[in-house]
């Protein structure tokens, strides 16, 4: 590949760019995020999101948020929705809740790690210090064909393996 499309692909991809209303990098989330269930008693409202910069070839969205900090041995998955159509470049606060009806039309919500469709807040053990969240948004070339039981893992890789750009937003939570 010649090195003037790598670096105008580079260039793209930085201009992609992912905003919050609601939390913000390096910082931690308010109650309103944290997972109400497994001893946590937050209002488990998902974030405003919103994106802009897509690169040139994008027809959908994903996002998602992960912790890697969960002791699990492979993280927590908190929600992926994917299948956003190109022309939506923003999540209201509370779109994640599946009751709400709040997702845009034809987007698909994948079943969280708490094992409920939607958004599924912070709720890190207690004393087990700081967690990161990333919430990240993926430019795609087109809708994913999958299942609608797939697992986290399976959503993970197929938007991975596809995905023209992203960009992350990574905020903390603690539980003492």
């Amino acid at each position: 590949m010649p090195l003037s499309l790598v670096v105008s692909s580079s260039v793209m991809a930085e201009s992609f760019q992912l905003q919050s209303e609601d939390v913000a990098p390096g910082k931690l989330m308010g109650n309103a995020q944290e997972f109400q269930g497994f001893g946590c008693s937050g209002g488990n409202r998902s974030p405003q999101l919103s994106w802009s910069g897509a690169p040139k070839g994008t027809e959908a969205f994903a996002v998602f948020v992960y912790d890697p900090d969960a002791p699990t041995g492979s993280g927590w998955w908190h929600w992926q929705m994917v299948n956003i159509p190109k022309e939506v470049t923003s999540l209201a606060a509370g779109s994640g809740d599946a009751a709400k009806g709040m997702a845009p039309t034809g987007a698909l919500t994948i079943r969280n790690d708490y094992g409920v469709t939607g958004f599924g807040g912070a709720c890190p053990p207690k004393g087990h210090g700081v967690h990161r969240y990333q919430f990240t948004v993926f430019a795609l070339p087109g809708k994913l064909d999958l299942p609608k039981d797939a697992s986290p893992a399976l959503t993970g890789y197929m938007v991975r393996a596809s995905a023209l750009a992203s960009s992350t937003i990574e905020a903390l939570y603690k539980r003492d």
